[in-house]
């Protein structure tokens, strides 16, 4: 029985899955903590921060990752230098165009005294010092993904996690430190996890002599496609939170409320994390080949299955919403809770078509398609922006807000359909039977 389950607990999709929930959860307690320690404008303001951080980070990787991906997938070990070489002179060269293009305009607005948000103000001015910390560890994840290395990839993300999470719940008991202490202190713990990285070769600084021109172009090529879909979903999501931070009606306070159910939402959504990062290079592999139909047999499985693991988490999210967000964010927010369980709600609803989108985007770019899924991720994040704009500056509504996301996703499934049945013949239907197969076979799968 022990023997059984050791070999379960080694089984890709399970290891994924374990890495991104062991970080979910000391960034769940780091939020919790963060919400309790800051108050409604300064923990909007550490919001905006970190969302703009999280959303030019996926820029500065998204041009090098997927392609190093699919490049590292079965490469020997001279190939595989070249490529992280090549994909850490990239990363460099735009850490240092984004540090001058930051700092340029912090000055001009300092400069002008022109007025902000101050969340905008922090990342500006900080951006550079995390993004510099940061580099090595993001750039060792293509490794880790190509390679299915799913338990280094989470002791690398929770030994940076873990330790924020540690200096907050000794801020919160006696250190009582602000919003800047705080940001210097995000800052050092990524670079802990860089370090080891760099000392471990695992992110490509002491391959830099193999990096190859061609090699460049052949990840930059691709990857410019995959930028441009991972800046777009990036944006479907943290479009609301920057243009929240606009509005003077509802400002950093009202980004404080809606990062409670967002957030909620994005633990939701960790299991489809991890089983797209392990379906993507086996869908790949099967395409190089040239298996379509194993490719189809991979997606119709994985889509079936996860929708229906989300059913039951989604209609109990939407029974005790009410007590999640008041779990989440504390009494500070007891005021609001009705407005956000309603946010919370629509988000449950968003969160069941997620699977769909999300697979249709993996097969496009699996498939050597990835311009053709820029196109439909461009698409949504069009309609997202137009459907913030209206929701914040004409309805003024937080609910509007995540009413718009359940369109844009709908819309997205149906344009990710269309590609895949022009390009491969993908048919809606076979979700069910693949499903129901791999049901069956559970066993062999798992083996």
């Amino acid at each position: 029985m022990w023997g059984k389950l050791k070999h379960i607990g080694k089984e890709k999709n399970l290891s994924s899955l374990m890495a991104n929930v062991s970080v979910a959860f000391m960034g769940l307690v780091s939020f919790m903590l963060l919400t309790r320690q800051l108050d409604k404008e300064l923990f909007g303001e550490w919001v905006l921060f970190i969302t703009l951080a999280t959303f030019v980070d996926l820029l500065r990787f998204g041009l090098t990752r997927t392609s190093s991906v699919r490049q590292l997938s079965g490469a020997d070990s001279t190939l595989q230098k070249s490529i992280l070489g090549a994909s850490f002179r990239i990363n460099l060269i735009l850490l240092l165009i984004l540090t001058f293009l930051c700092w340029l305009i912090f000055g001009l607005l300092e400069f002008y005294g022109i007025q902000i948000n101050n969340g905008y103000r922090l990342f500006l001015f900080y951006y550079p010092f995390l993004a510099l910390s940061n580099l090595s560890w993001n750039n060792a994840m293509s490794l880790f993904q190509a390679e299915q290395n799913f338990r280094r990839m989470m002791v690398v993300r929770i030994s940076n996690v873990g330790l924020f999470c540690v200096f907050l719940l000794l801020n919160q008991w006696w250190l009582k430190l602000g919003i800047i202490e705080i940001i210097w202190m995000n800052v050092a713990v990524n670079a802990v996890s860089s370090i080891w990285c760099t000392v471990k070769s695992w992110d490509g600084l002491f391959y830099l002599k193999y990096a190859q021109r061609k090699m460049e172009k052949e990840l930059v090529n691709f990857g410019k496609y995959s930028m441009g879909t991972l800046i777009s979903s990036s944006l479907l999501k943290s479009s609301d939170t920057f243009i929240i931070g606009m509005s003077p009606f509802l400002g950093s306070a009202g980004i404080a409320m809606y990062a409670i159910p967002l957030k909620l939402t994005d633990l939701l959504g960790i299991p489809l994390h991890s089983f797209a990062m392990t379906a993507y290079p086996r869908m790949s592999k099967k395409a190089l080949e040239g298996d379509l139909l194993g490719t189809k047999k991979i997606f119709y499985s994985y889509v079936g299955i996860i929708t229906l693991l989300f059913f039951p988490v989604a209609l109990g999210s939407f029974v005790f919403a009410e007590y999640l967000v008041l779990f989440l964010g504390g009494n500070e927010y007891l005021d609001s809770l009705p407005l956000l369980t309603l946010i919370f709600r629509v988000f449950t609803v968003y969160i069941m078509l997620l699977p769909l989108d999300r697979f249709t985007g993996v097969l496009l770019d699996s498939i050597n398609r990835p311009k053709l899924n820029l196109y439909k991720v461009l698409v949504m994040t069009f309609a997202n922006i137009i459907l913030n704009l209206l929701a914040v500056f004409v309805f003024k509504s937080l609910v509007a807000v995540a009413i718009g996301t359940v369109m844009f996703t709908l819309m997205g499934i149906f344009l990710g359909f269309h590609y895949l049945k022009k390009e491969i013949q993908v048919k809606g239907r076979h979700i069910v039977s693949e499903s129901m197969h791999f049901i069956k076979n559970l066993k062999t799968h798992l083996g």
